[in-house]
């Protein structure tokens, strides 16, 4: 098959969707590899390595005119003209986004949304949600280092002994985890928080205090179970015990780095404006659900209603960083990641003699599938 590799062209977008090393593995299995020029130079993959791979250098045109197209995100509006009826398009192209689904399935082209992927053993190693959260996790706890005025570990030196930086962690998906540990190896003394209970051990395991809201009613040990390693929506009652120890710690803590996230629903408000007017001056806050939560003030915050997204704001003395592509901060990693990834998809779809062979009895592949024929075939 003939696969393209298009530079990514939304805002802050740094990564791309195959690196040399996947490249190589492409073309050793009988495929041609177009590589838009330029498409991976913001992650520090460069033409000359490409080529080397295998590949051929084209423009945007013959990258994405390609029989199968490999992006990160979706297209945009000028980009989607550029697909031909019937291409196959792979990449995290936001299954929930009903407007998006309708373009795709407009332009005649079949689509694979790889957030949609079970949270299954056979699925984890072309999870692209878990691959890049585990990247915005570690990033997240960089960017608040950068942005506290003070030091993240104890310092014990002849001018006096300077305390430990108090992290405190909102889910603890994958990058809350990774958030954890990093902040624990920066010497930083971390609490974190989620509602459901089978993360107390791993929380616990990487060094850090799990905050603890009881269960009062079976609904609300229902509901904190979970679906697919996804946190459901809780019951008031609970919410609001959780609002109430959250604030509590949250004043007390210098650094929080919120995470919390449920498909197709706006994400939670986990820190509350009057939260935030009672933090201690200096405190950071790193929303990584900036942009899609509840609406305040005619815009989308995050897990806070104060979060602006792609922006850094001090708002009440406390810094509120929303950018919302952290894995991006990260390109090279972030892209070899996401391509293996990639890689892995392909092993479902394309035979060994190099065919498309589009398996709905496969869970994954039927999972992922969003378009095709010009219907939406993901259930949002």
């Amino acid at each position: 098959m003939l696969i393209g590799i298009p530079k990514e062209t939304r805002a802050f977008e740094t990564r791309v969707a195959a690196t040399p090393e996947t490249v190589k593995k492409y073309v050793s299995q009988g495929h041609r590899v177009t590589v838009q020029r330029g498409a991976g130079t913001a992650a520090s993959y460069l033409d000359d390595a490409y080529a080397d791979a295998g590949a051929e250098l084209a423009d945007a045109l013959a990258a994405l005119g390609a029989e199968l197209v490999l992006k990160v995100q979706s297209p945009t509006d000028s980009e989607l003209p550029l697909l031909k009826r019937g291409t196959v398009l792979i990449g995290m192209l936001e299954p929930f986004n009903n407007e998006n689904a309708l373009k795709l399935a407009a332009a005649g082209i079949t689509a694979f949304a790889l957030e949609a992927a079970p949270r299954t053993t056979r699925a984890q190693s072309l999870d692209v949600l878990s691959s890049q959260a585990n990247i915005a996790g570690y990033k997240a706890v960089l960017l608040a280092a950068d942005l506290y005025p003070r030091f993240m570990p104890m310092l014990m030196t002849a001018a006096g002994t300077v305390k430990a930086a108090r992290v405190l962690v909102l889910g603890a998906g994958v990058a809350g985890l990774q958030a954890i540990a990093t902040a624990k190896r920066l010497g930083a003394v971390v609490e974190a928080s989620d509602v459901r209970p089978a993360v107390k051990e791993q929380i616990e395991s990487l060094g850090a205090k799990f905050l603890d809201v009881p269960y009062e009613t079976d609904e609300e040990r229902e509901a904190a179970q979970g679906i697919g390693g996804y946190a459901r929506p809780m019951p008031s009652a609970w919410l609001a015990r959780q609002s109430a120890l959250v604030h509590e710690r949250a004043i007390q803590a210098d650094v929080v780095i919120s995470t919390a996230l449920i498909p197709g629903r706006p994400a939670p408000t986990l820190l509350s404006v009057e939260t935030v007017q009672a933090m201690k001056p200096g405190s950071v806050v790193i929303d990584l659900a900036a942009g899609r939560g509840p609406e305040y003030g005619g815009r989308r915050g995050g897990n806070c209603p104060l979060t602006d997204a792609d922006t850094v704001v001090v708002k009440h003395s406390v810094t509120l960083v929303g950018h919302t592509n952290l894995a991006s901060m990260v390109a090279s990693d972030a892209s070899a990641l996401y391509a293996r990834n990639l890689l892995d998809f392909m092993k479902l779809i394309v035979t060994k003699e190099g065919t498309l062979n589009i398996d709905l009895a496969d869970d994954i592949v039927a999972a992922t599938l969003l378009v095709r024929d010009g219907e939406i075939t993901h259930k949002a």
